[in-house]
């Protein structure tokens, strides 16, 4: 009779030390794995943030030299002026380049950030020199212009007259003033 009491006391005290474990695995050992993953995973993100950081405190000359180009050299805020100030230098780089103007179409577009860009489409033609030199007047242009995409296409068979057809943006920031 002993014995069966011995024995049941040991299967009691096993199934305890059973639940006790089960118990501590369930409300200490996978919140603990879980708090070091996350906090692995926080380190790791961590890590590349002041990585990238980094590389951009190493880089702030020049991207402040950038942003200080655009800025001084955007269009202005107001769409007629800076509809103006485009077709003016659309003029000067088609006067300058020797091409043949076709069209030249504005759009104004607004963003949620806080800028605007005018967008515009324009049609030229002439020979590769001319294309070329008006390609070249647009791009040594300080004005903040974006080429969005470029078609060059052949007018005769020869290929001595080609049509270019140019998508480009401007940069309108707002005034200082706002």
């Amino acid at each position: 009779m002993e014995t069966k009491l011995n024995r049941e006391k040991i299967l009691g005290i096993a199934v305890a030390v059973g639940l006790l474990l089960l118990g501590g695995d369930y409300l200490v050992l996978q919140p603990l794995a879980r708090s070091w993953r996350a906090r692995s995973e926080r380190i790791a993100e961590m890590t590349q943030r002041l990585h990238s950081n980094t590389q951009l405190l190493a880089r702030r000359d020049t991207v402040l030299d950038r942003w200080d180009h655009m800025r001084t050299n955007a269009l202005p805020s107001t769409a007629t002026l800076a509809e103006s100030k485009m077709f003016n230098a659309f003029d000067t780089w088609v006067r300058d380049s020797g091409v043949t103007a076709g069209s030249f179409r504005p759009q104004l577009r607004e963003t949620d950030e806080g800028y605007s860009t005018l967008e515009c489409r324009a049609d030229v033609s002439g020979n590769m020199e001319t294309i070329m030199n008006f390609l070249y007047d647009l791009e040594k242009d300080p004005t903040a212009i974006r080429l969005d995409s470029v078609e060059l296409t052949s007018r005769d068979d020869a290929g001595q007259q080609l049509a270019l057809v140019l998508e480009m943006s401007g940069l309108m920031l707002p005034s200082q003033q706002e």
